[in-house]
């Protein structure tokens, strides 16, 4: 159901990591704490490779966890930039920016290829093994990086003064319905519905990481 959406998306942000305003503030801070352009970039490229990582296994053994499973043990979720998973991530995202934004870039390119041509073939329902040690079906492990790649696009454009990319409705529907479930979960119901309907009741945040 997500395939195409998430090649969609994969597509929009390789294009906007190859604009040349990305590749001439590599060096530079980006707009979240603690990454430099470069390293936000190599976090948002590396969306694609952990999808390449997790397809390219044998089906998973494993019961599938449901997304709210999934996320309630992410180890970051909420947590401080210096929280040990928060650091880590950094570092796993620099390593991976080490190669420089032209080999980031036909890297990024070669692994939308590879997608292109293996994702179809697969069950949305593909019990998936990814780096976390457990297991997810394939649509939602394509809607967990849907949402990285949206919100991390934003990321980058912000930090290099690029206006945010317009991602079709197939990519939003579905990371919107993921960011209030996480909202809901984080916040409580009567906390999102003011958020979204009442301005005079509304929370101070409703984020849903």
């Amino acid at each position: 159901m997500h395939r195409t959406a998430f090649l969609d998306a994969a597509a929009i942000a390789v294009n906007l990591l190859a604009d040349p305003a990305v590749a001439d503030r590599w060096s530079e801070p980006s707009a979240l704490t603690g990454l430099t352009v470069g390293g936000l970039a190599g976090h948002l490229a590396r969306q694609f490779h952990q999808v390449v990582e997790a397809v390219e296994q044998p089906a998973s053994e494993q019961e599938p966890r449901d997304l709210t499973s999934h996320y309630a043990a992410a180890a970051w979720l909420g947590q401080d930039i210096d929280a040990p998973a928060n650091v880590a991530i950094r570092g796993q995202s620099d390593d991976y920016a080490a190669v420089g934004h032209a080999q980031l870039i036909e890297r990024a390119h070669l692994e939308l290829a590879t997608l292109r041509a293996t994702l179809p073939g697969l069950a949305p329902d593909r019990a998936v093994p990814i780096w976390t040690g457990w297991a997810l079906r394939l649509d939602d492990l394509l809607v967990t990086r849907m949402m990285e790649i949206t919100v991390h696009s934003d990321d980058i454009a912000v930090s290099v003064d690029l206006p945010t990319p317009t991602f079709p409705p197939s990519v939003v529907t579905p990371v919107l319905g993921l960011l209030t479930a996480l909202a809901v979960e984080r916040h409580g119901q009567t906390a999102v519905l003011r958020a979204l309907s009442r301005r005079e009741r509304a929370p101070k945040t409703i984020s849903a990481l």
